[in-house]
């Protein structure tokens, strides 16, 4: 199983080659529990995402909450390899880059 640190560290990469000239933050664990891990702004546009290393893995207090709430302005979700793929398409089409974005092919 890949650690989450090393996991997060190469979908920063994909994010920033998928979506060109996107701007990535890695957002403070201290400052808001359960906040989302990232921010990506692309754009006029924003998601947040919370990784974790495989689908099974915990879920610490108020990530839930954050995911729902924040999923209800803009995007966002639990990513995970598992889920990667369905996650970036889904990216692309809050970002309206379907045909745009590079890497990802979605149906």
């Amino acid at each position: 199983m890949i650690r989450e640190a090393a996991y997060q560290h190469r979908l920063i990469k994909k994010l920033r080659n998928t979506f060109p000239g996107c701007m990535v933050l890695k957002n403070d664990p201290n400052y808001i529990q359960g906040f989302p891990d990232l921010t990506v702004l692309y754009r006029d546009r924003w998601a947040v995402l919370e990784v974790k290393n495989c689908k099974g893995a915990h879920h610490r207090p108020n990530q839930d909450y954050y995911i729902q709430k924040l999923n209800k302005m803009s995007y966002a979700s639990f990513i995970y390899p598992e889920n990667e793929k369905g996650v970036l398409c889904e990216l692309q089409q809050t970002f309206g880059t379907d045909r745009e974005a590079r890497g990802t092919e979605c149906q």
